[in-house]
């Protein structure tokens, strides 16, 4: 006999009602992203008449999740954009000259004096010595500098390679050390940028590496490239600051001369602030993740001379004092100085983990981009043709949908009225998921959920085909469907699990549109086998319950 427990049925009942909640947001799409700004606005601060009628567009108490539109559904800019990662080791071996300069100075007794000589190649630091009998000495004092590296995949290896080419002394940054310094300046250039583009509030922007020096970005209703090229173009601003207290009132005045600003990653917390600060991010010559003494994971840095002599003094008359590490007017760090940190280096410890590190040493450098960049591709696309996209979209699948339900009815009757309801649940709950997780629908992902119509009644298809050879058997009815049900329920998984393998890989190997498609698509395999083998059996058990036959004519 057919039975469903009461708790299953119930379980069923409320995913298939919250698939509606959640899902009808989109029908009134301009309305619920009205109410939406207008919350995220008045969060901020601002409370308008205008305001607090939008936010009056759509009722507080029902859901307000949107599946966000990509940038060929609703337009706007999009730029490729290469990054000079070369420009970078320029910068490194530059800002080493003052520390080696520093040291040989120290051991002149044996060395002699030191100069710098000029080079071909800015990424080549050539020093010579007057005392030629000490250079081998001048060699070890040099390598000294040389620091192990911390990425796994220069493990062994250190940062830098110091060597003699005649009366010479020749640094430049090792290989390992380039390939670290290219993904950091890539992963740099990709914080700045993500930060840059969500100052403005715009809606899921792409922002993502191609290749080994590109950058795609497309943000989604901006006004033009032009536009968005000037706002990557902002320089973030970096500053260390004298800490007054702390506190979790947002309302604090500060005095002459202090500010107040809000910690980045707690909640509720502000720093109350000198105003002028120590140091300043123009003054920062590098970030790393780093150990400290125990083995715990923390961040090095270091300042130029300028930067460094101010910060020595600093720290000098402030230990066990807090500094704050400011970024765009938001506290990332707040660490006390535990010693005198003289030489214009120093390390930040904390309860971290390596990735922790790795993330504050990228914001600490994220002041400003860390090369040039060249804009190989740029477009503006007008929210008509996006428009157009929609109106296209939604017609294939409405077509797509029309003509599955009139083949089900006229194929399977009234099973097949309960395969459209279910396929009707089923797209629910695909835009239901899509709106939980904020995925952003581009065209390819609207062909996902086209192809989602059609692959959606194969697995009632199996179930209906199986109903109609059980009861050839005449065993009933009731043991046909549960018989229907069960012997079907192999093929269904078989067919689905590989389709959905597909999508994974699309997802994992693919990018932009082709990821689109993949989230739709494995979205659309899930809520297909869930409303095939438990919605559309739950109705069949409440018709059966109902009418009691002794045959079904399916």
């Amino acid at each position: 006999m057919l039975q469903i427990s009461l708790w299953k049925r119930l379980l069923v009942l409320t995913i298939c009602l919250g698939a509606l909640a959640f899902s009808m947001p989109n029908l009134f799409y301009d309305r619920v992203e009205r109410h939406n700004d207008a919350i995220a606005m008045m969060d901020q601060g601002q409370d308008t008449p205008e305001l607090r009628a939008e936010r009056g567009l759509w009722p507080e108490w029902v859901p307000s999740y949107l599946v966000h539109l990509g940038l060929d559904l609703r337009g706007g800019a999009h730029l490729l954009a290469e990054v000079h990662v070369s420009d970078v080791y320029a910068d490194r071996v530059d800002g080493l000259w003052p520390e080696v300069r520093d040291r040989l100075r120290d051991e002149r007794a044996v060395v002699g004096n030191v100069r710098r000589l000029p080079s071909d190649d800015e990424a080549v630091l050539r020093v010579a010595v007057s005392n030629a009998d000490g250079m081998d000495h001048a060699l070890a004092v040099v390598r000294e500098l040389a620091r192990p590296m911390q990425t796994l995949t220069g493990m062994g290896a250190n940062d830098l390679e110091v060597r003699r080419e005649g009366d010479e002394i020749v640094v430049t940054l090792s290989e390992a050390e380039r390939a670290a310094t290219d993904d950091r300046t890539m992963r740099q250039s990709l914080e700045i940028i993500r930060r840059r583009v969500d100052e403005v509030g715009t809606r899921e922007p792409t922002i993502m590496r191609q290749g080994t020096d590109r950058i795609l970005i497309q943000v989604p209703g901006i006004g033009s490239a032009a536009e968005l090229k000037e706002l990557i173009g902002t320089t973030a601003r970096l500053t260390f600051h004298p800490v007054i207290r702390q506190t979790s009132d947002p309302d604090t005045v500060p005095g002459p001369r202090e500010v107040i600003y809000p910690s980045m990653d707690e909640s509720g917390v502000y720093y109350l602030l000198e105003q002028s600060p120590v140091v300043s991010g123009e003054q920062l010559v590098d970030a790393q993740p780093d150990f400290d003494q125990n083995g715990r994971p923390a961040v090095s840095f270091r300042f130029n001379p300028t930067g460094g002599r101010a910060f020595g003094v600093y720290t000098a008359e402030n230990i066990g004092n807090p500094f704050a590490i400011v970024l765009d007017g938001e506290v990332i760090s707040a660490p006390v100085i535990q010693s005198h940190i003289s030489g214009g280096s120093g390390i930040i410890t904390g309860r971290f983990t390596v990735e922790e590190t790795t993330q504050l040493a990228i914001l600490l450098r994220a002041g400003a981009l860390p090369a040039e960049m060249t804009f190989l591709e740029e477009r503006t696309i007008g929210p008509e043709l996006g428009q157009d996209s929609i109106d296209a979209g939604s017609t294939a699948a409405i077509v797509a949908m029309a003509a599955v339900l009139i083949f089900m009815i006229a194929t399977y009757g009234f099973f097949g009225i309960i395969a459209n309801i279910a396929l009707l649940l089923n797209i629910a709950m695909i835009f239901a998921l899509l709106s939980l997780i904020g995925a952003t629908l581009t065209l390819p992902g609207i062909a996902g959920i086209v192809l989602t119509i059609g692959m959606a009644v194969d697995a009632n298809v199996l179930v209906f085909e199986r109903i109609r050879e059980e009861m050839k058997t005449a065993r009933g009815a009731a043991r046909a469907i549960e018989l229907g049900y069960e012997k079907a329920l192999s093929a269904i998984l078989d067919a689905n699990i590989t389709t959905f393998i597909t999508a994974a890989i699309l997802f994992a190997l693919g990018s932009g549109p082709v990821r689109g498609f993949a989230v739709t698509l494995g979205l659309g395999i899930i809520t297909s086998v869930f409303t095939a083998l438990f919605v559309t059996r739950l109705m069949v058990v409440f018709w059966y319950e109902r009418r009691r036959p002794k045959t079904i004519a399916i």
